[in-house]
């Protein structure tokens, strides 16, 4: 529920406001639904296994099978096998489905955008495109109050302004949109003659916005919108282009790795659940469980988020960028249950 709110009802909302048929954004909501299951997953896992065997713990069912002459290991068997199950599935979610989702959520969002170009302005927000920054004040349908542009060309900078705004839709080859900006200000200024700035006042400016501002026109494919198999032979491809620079490699590679890394996560999330249960919820299993979950739901979240950053901003292993995480999560549980077993 909480990746599903984040991700989904405010993307939904920002859509309404601009009057996109509800059938379009259920369609949206579905394509991203992959996505959101991939992410939760491992999460999901984590907490309804520590929620479960909490209240095991609680309700002293795991002493009455221990005092049955059970082993840990006995109990261990079903969590780590729904665990690589949940794990399957997921892989599945992320490997498959998830591409196609993101393909098509690309597509549908591009013709929303070209059939009602508002949508891409957010109240109250800051839009940067290639070249020029846009300030948006309120976005009322095609109406945009407080509007500043910060447009740069040729090493002249220029700055518009306008109390009031029309988005209109544009006929013409690669324009998105036109803005109809009322009452404007624009302000033009020199890099190289600092002391020089020109001023126009205007009772309309009409601004194109090109289409490749907002709307990546190429056919390339990015990673996430490839399957496993199709990624790992254009990372063969590329690893046999001497030419490429290792920054481009290393980014494949990390999305790589993250397509097995990230569903796998679900069983070093189940190794974990079962000695934190034993630890934790012997006192509101449910609810500690729920607690120590979130916890360590926001701990993964982070490493992971790190190891991205360090994989593609640095240039760590692909590898070891997204598979820290999991290494760390079965570690601690392996060390857990050790420790339980001795006792």
């Amino acid at each position: 529920m909480i990746f599903f709110v984040n991700e989904i009802l405010l993307l939904a909302e920002t859509i309404l406001k601009q009057r996109v048929p509800v059938g379009t954004v259920m369609r949206l909501i579905a394509y991203s639904l992959p996505g959101i299951i991939a992410q939760s997953s491992p999460f999901a896992t984590l907490v309804g296994f520590l929620m479960c065997l909490g209240r095991l713990v609680s309700d002293n069912e795991i002493l009455i099978l221990r005092a049955s002459g059970l082993k840990y290991r006995i109990i261990m068997i079903p969590v780590v096998i729904l665990g690589a199950v949940i794990s399957i599935a997921s892989f599945f979610v992320n490997d498959y489905l998830l591409p196609v989702g993101t393909l098509k959520f690309n597509r549908l969002k591009k013709e929303i955008v070209h059939t009602n170009p508002a949508v891409e302005l957010e109240s109250n927000s800051i839009k940067r495109t290639n070249d020029s920054t846009l300030v948006i004040g309120e976005v009322d349908k095609n109406r945009v109050s407080d509007l500043v542009v910060f447009d740069s060309e040729n090493g002249s900078q220029r700055i518009i302004i306008a109390e009031n705004s029309s988005v209109e839709k544009s006929d013409l080859p690669g324009i998105l949109m036109e803005l109809k900006m009322n009452d404007a200000t624009v302000l033009f200024f020199d890099r190289t003659e600092k002391k020089t700035l020109d001023a126009l006042f205007a009772d309309t400016v009409q601004l194109n916005v090109f289409t490749s501002a907002f709307i990546d026109s190429s056919n390339r494919i990015a990673p996430r919108e490839m399957t496993s198999y199709d990624l790992r032979k254009v990372l063969q491809e590329m690893e046999k282009d001497k030419n490429l620079a290792p920054k481009s490699l290393n980014n494949y590679r990390v999305e790589y790795n993250k397509k097995f890394s990230l569903p796998f996560a679900s069983l070093f999330f189940a190794i974990l659940a079962l000695p934190l249960a034993l630890v934790f919820g012997k006192r509101e299993g449910q609810t500690i469980g729920l607690i120590i979950g979130l916890m360590i739901s926001v701990l993964y979240w982070t490493l992971s988020i790190l190891g991205q950053i360090f994989g593609i901003k640095i240039g760590l292993n692909g590898f070891w960028a997204m598979w820290t995480p999991n290494f760390v999560i079965g570690a601690a549980g392996i060390v857990l249950y050790m420790r339980l077993i001795k006792k």
